[in-house]
Order: C-alpha cells, then sequence, then structure tokens
C-alpha cells in the first residue's frame, strides 16, 4: 500500500498551525516588555491585538474564497512573508502607530490564514477521519502553544525584546514559506480521492464531488449564523486569555518565566484536547463536542476567578487548555458536516471572521477594564457569561446535520 499524500498534507498544516499560533501566543509574553519600555496602557496594547484578530478574520474570508478556488500553496508563502517581515520590523518598533501597523495589520494578514486554509484543505483530503486528521493538525498549534513562548522568553532574557522579534520573525518567514511547498488543493489534483481510497478512478484520474451548500444558502440558514455566534464567543473568551493571562500571572506574583509557563501549559494540555475532541467529533457530531467543550470552559473560568496562587493557575491551565484545544477543533469539521466541503473555505472563513470580531472585542475590552480597575475580576465574569450564551446556542440552536 502506498503512502497517502494527504498525510503530507496534514504535516503541513501541523507545521503552519504550529509557528502561526506559537507566534500569536508570544504577544501576551512581549505584553510587559511594551510597557516598561514605553509606559503604554494594556488598553493601547491590545487594541493592537484586536485589530490583528480583525485583519485576520476579514483576510481569512478573502482567504477561504481563494483556497476554494486556487488553492494554499501560493496564500500561505504570502502569508508567511506578511508574518514574518512584520515581527522583524517590529524590533525597530518606537510608536504606539508602528504597533498597529506592524502587528495589527501586517502579522494580522499573516495569521489569517493559518485556520482557514489548513482545516479547509484537509476536510477535502479526509472525510471518514476529519475530526481525527483536523485535530493532529490543531495539535499543531498546541505545540507552537507549549513552546514558542517559552522561546520568547528565553529569547528576551538572553537578547532583548527587539532582538528576540527578529529571530521569531525571520524563522517564521523561513519556516512558512518552505513548508507551503507541501500544499495542494484536494486530492484530485494529484489523482487521488480522499481518505486514499482505491475505488472511484476512472483512467486514472478522480472525478471532483465536492457537494455542499453555498454562501447564499447558508445565510439564510438559522444554523450558520448559530455556528457563527458561538465562534463569536469562543474568541472572545479564548483570545481574551491568550493575550492577558500572562500579565495577570506576573500581577499575582509570577515570576515572566513561570507565568509563560502557564501559557505553555494551555499549549501543551490544548493538543490532548484537540485529539481527543477531533477524535469525538468523528464518532458524536460536531454539536455534542461543542457542548463538551463549552461545559469546561465555563468550569476553568469559574476557577479562574478563585485563582490567587501558582498552582490554581496551573490548574486552570490544564482544565481550560483542553477545552481551548478542543474548541478550535471541531468547528470546521462541523462546518462541513453541516453544509458540505462545495464551499468550505468561504463559508469557514465567514464563522472564523465571526469570531475574530469576538476576539477583537475580548482583549480590548478587557485591556480598558484592567486599566480603569485595576483589577481583571469583572473580565473573568463577562468571559464566563459569554460561554454560558455560547453553550446555550449550541445545546438549544443547533439541531442535527442537514447529511
Amino acid at each position: 500500500m502506498s503512502f497517502f499524500y494527504g498525510y503530507n498534507i496534514v504535516t503541513a498544516g501541523f507545521v503552519i498551525q504550529a509557528i502561526s499560533i506559537g507566534a500569536m501566543f508570544t504577544f501576551g509574553v512581549f505584553f510587559k516588555e511594551f510597557q516598561a519600555e514605553f509606559q503604554w496602557s494594556r488598553a493601547t496594547i491590545s487594541g493592537a491585538s484586536s485589530l490583528a484578530f480583525l485583519i485576520m478574520g476579514a483576510a481569512g474570508i478573502l482567504a477561504g474564497r481563494l483556497n476554494d478556488r486556487i488553492g494554499p500553496r501560493a496564500l500561505i508563502v504570502v502569508s508567511g512573508i506578511s508574518l514574518g517581515l512584520g515581527y522583524m520590523l517590529m524590533s525597530r518598533m518606537q510608536a504606539p502607530w508602528q504597533l498597529f501597523l506592524l502587528y495589527g495589520l501586517m502579522v494580522g494578514i499573516g495569521f489569517s490564514t493559518h485556520d482557514v486554509i489548513t482545516l479547509s484543505t484537509v476536510t477535502r483530503w479526509f472525510v471518514r477521519r476529519r475530526g481525527l486528521m483536523s485535530g493532529i493538525v490543531k495539535v499543531g498549534t498546541g505545540a507552537g502553544q507549549l513552546s514558542v513562548p517559552l522561546f520568547a522568553a528565553a529569547l528576551i532574557a538572553t537578547f532583548g525584546w527587539r532582538n528576540a522579534y527578529l529571530i521569531i520573525g525571520t524563522l517564521s518567514l523561513i519556516i512558512l514559506v518552505a513548508v507551503a511547498q507541501l500544499l495542494r488543493r484536494d486530492p484530485q489534483m494529484v489523482g487521488l480521492l480522499p481518505d486514499g481510497d482505491v475505488t472511484g478512478t476512472v483512467h486514472g484520474r478522480v472525478e471532483p464531488e465536492e457537494k455542499g451548500v453555498h454562501l447564499s444558502q447558508a445565510i439564510r440558514n438559522s444554523q450558520f449564523w448559530t455556528i457563527c455566534l458561538a465562534e463569536f464567543t469562543i474568541f472572545f473568551c479564548l483570545l481574551t486569555i491568550i493575550v492577558h493571562i500572562v500579565p495577570h500571572a506576573m500581577d499575582i506574583g509570577l515570576s515572566p518565566v513561570l507565568a509563560a509557563g502557564v501559557l505553555s501549559t494551555i499549549g501543551g494540555v490544548s493538543m490532548l484536547g484537540r485529539i481527543v475532541m477531533g477524535a469525538c467529533n468523528d464518532r458524536i457530531g460536531g454539536k455534542r463536542s461543542l457542548m463538551i467543550c463549552f461545559i469546561l470552559l465555563i468550569c476553568s473560568l469559574i476557577w479562574l476567578q478563585a485563582a490567587d496562587k501558582a498552582w490554581m493557575l496551573f490548574l486552570f491551565a490544564v482544565i481550560y487548555g483542553f477545552a481551548h484545544g478542543g474548541l478550535f477543533t471541531v468547528v470546521s469539521p462541523t462546518v462541513a458536516e453541516f453544509f458540505g466541503i462545495g464551499s468550505h473555505g468561504l463559508l469557514f472563513g465567514v464563522v472564523l471572521f465571526s469570531g475574530t470580531i469576538g476576539g477583537a472585542v475580548g482583549p480590548l475590552m478587557a485591556g480598558r477594564l484592567f486599566d480603569v480597575t485595576a483589577s481583571y475580576d469583572i473580565v473573568y465574569m463577562v468571559l464566563t457569561a459569554s460561554a454560558v450564551i455560547g453553550l446555550i446556542l449550541i445545546s438549544v440552536q443547533l439541531g442535527r446535520s442537514r447529511n
């Protein structure tokens, strides 16, 4: 039995996720460095992160549409160059407008393809094991979350934050452009069938069969908007934690390296969540998988409101990390489950954009509330309420798939 090229797609997706999201997770590590050198407010710093999330979502719609048409390779090359150059130029940053331009715009464009391109491509290469393979790709995110923040903290301690950004940007650009060369839009491009099946070929060619709902049909479907609203709450909660958990940990007395360790623990445990919930998605479907993840998220956020010691924060990171990994894994196969793969890139891009609006609002809100109250207490209560709303939306409004 010959090696199935789809596993190259999964491997490339894993690496793209690890580099892109690992780099994204370093923003919290650099947070205090910006405050110390420039005396910028947390709202200002968080605002650049919010802009990056908005740009990521908006550009993701276009990337999803282009991926449906031309495939992933060129898109990852362009976004990889934008991400790498953005970080490299941040090593010269002096003013807030440069933070918004370089991180908010350039790095935001770089982030825009990591999910919509990799996961939409995987949905075309796999059917029976779509959830599991999506989970393996998203394990790359966990690997990046586990390793890159610690790597960034070590670089900052050794070379300073400016050289750390230069190194991270250079490595990101080289790796993303190189791994993009493995990508192919679908198995039909190389005369294969999804999952490595061998039946259905005609004279060495495979007839494409991409049935699904178009965007014009999906926007008239309440289930589509339910998924969009749920994704809003997911990003609202999860990206707020990504940006603010390190400064919060340092506020309650953890060292910078230990605080980065909380973030890395989230990433490490999230790998388990991605694999387990990806496999669960194949067995019990998207609705039940999402409900499990939301329940765990709510529990973790309630615990976070009482966590004032290092061990309590690390326990939060374990529970939250599993939910974090699951939530970021099961949405793409859920979209495919309900609406097919014919326009999956575009539909998933719209869903992601809904999420990134939440991801833009959440960190900015948290930064502003902290500036006013000098505490994250209200922030965590708002996040908990948002997660409860997400659970209600999924459990009440999301019915059976159309398949």
